[in-house]
């Protein structure tokens, strides 16, 4: 069967032959993998940057944001069905017993650091025509969800955040007045750093969470991201109008910052406009690049005297998975168009050379696999 791997000892990408994984278990399932969504993490692992083959292998076949169709399912299985549509977890536990996380199936806050993730670190990733992986790995997604549900990954970004934003929070009074025909978050108010997929679907996210939500990015007011953005109930807030002293007074008492750029001297300047009891997420991760220069002393000041909280989250459990495909499904109600314009273009694996090694396009990039 066909994949796409880097070969990190020739320093290339290719689209190879590799044998078809066989059930051997009887908690298996084998799928036929259907879409796979190229992101940055994708073009980072072909840049070489990173990105590690399973053991013994020379290459490593890339993917993790997937959907797939249940072909084969072992004498075990009860959590999926033949016919079914899958989106796979990426992370895998580590093999250390003193790990309480991955013990716990949790391993997306793993301890030891020696975890396994699909297609970009120790393990086989999702490009490819058939995968074999454990049930205890599968999310079902609803038929009605096929044309989007690739979107499903990244989504858990967003939606493992919004998870410990309400957790954290119960450290204080911080829920809304419930009124009749509204949500209990629609007192808060959120902005969102960068209009990617991440940044776009957080912000669908946040606003079905109640948030007055703002999205702040580079592309000017009335490009095809701002009116995709207002057409969700969101407000656009282009860079070259709004710097981020500007951002401190038009949006007084700024509850929470979704970083999703991997900006970091932008996250760190945006962190000054935070209000009391706010938090900050970042969930970019900036390649190595020149010192720049932060006001340390304003931003612990802050911290400590307005009881601000910041973390940093990646990858993502079951709940956030299940969370993820329950709200795709109200993504594709309130704003079908929306979210079908969130996937820029399908492609077919033959052209993966350009998705990945070429300049960035659109939003979402989709390599369809059958």
């Amino acid at each position: 069967m066909r994949a796409i791997a880097v070969r990190p000892d020739r320093r290339d990408v290719a689209l190879i032959e590799i044998d078809e994984p066989q059930i051997t278990q009887p908690t298996h399932v084998k799928l036929r993998m259907l879409e796979a969504g190229v992101c940055g993490t994708d073009r980072e692992i072909c840049a070489f940057e990173y990105g590690t083959p399973p053991a013994g292998s020379p290459h490593l076949v890339i993917g993790h944001e997937s959907l797939g169709e249940v072909v084969e399912v072992g004498a075990a299985v009860r959590r999926v069905a033949l016919g079914d549509l899958v989106v796979p977890m990426v992370r895998r536990p580590c093999r250390h017993e003193i790990c309480l996380p991955c013990r716990s199936e949790r391993q997306d806050f793993c301890s030891t650091d020696e975890f396994v993730e699909r297609g970009i670190r120790g393990a086989h990733g999702f490009m490819t025509e058939v995968v074999v992986d454990d049930e205890a790995y599968m999310n079902p997604v609803p038929r009605g969800a096929r044309e989007v549900a690739v979107l499903v990954e990244p989504l858990t970004i967003a939606e493992k955040a919004l998870q410990q934003i309400w957790q954290v929070q119960q450290r204080l009074p911080w829920a809304c007045p419930v009124r009749a025909g509204e949500s209990s978050g629609y007192c808060h108010q959120a902005v969102i750093l960068g209009a990617g997929p991440v940044g776009l679907l957080g912000a669908m996210a946040f606003v079905v969470n109640g948030f007055d939500t703002f999205v702040y990015s580079r592309e000017e007011a009335g490009s095809a991201k701002a009116r995709l953005v207002e057409s969700i109930g969101a407000h656009y807030l282009p860079a070259s109008e709004y710097p981020v002293e500007r951002v401190a007074r038009e949006i007084p008492g700024l509850d929470v910052v979704f970083e999703a750029t991997g900006a970091s001297a932008l996250s760190f300047r945006m962190m000054q406009a935070l209000g009391p009891n706010a938090l900050f997420v970042f969930t970019g991760v900036p390649g190595r690049k020149g010192p720049i220069e932060v006001d340390t002393d304003l931003l612990m000041r802050n911290l400590v005297l307005r009881n601000q909280v910041v973390f940093g989250t990646v990858n993502a459990g079951r709940e956030a998975f299940e969370d993820a495909i329950r709200d795709i499904a109200l993504f594709q109600q309130r704003w079908p168009e929306a979210v079908r314009s969130l996937i820029t273009g399908r492609f077919p694996m033959e052209a993966h050379r350009d998705l990945l090694l070429g300049p960035p396009a659109g939003i979402k990039n989709v390599i369809a696999l059958a």
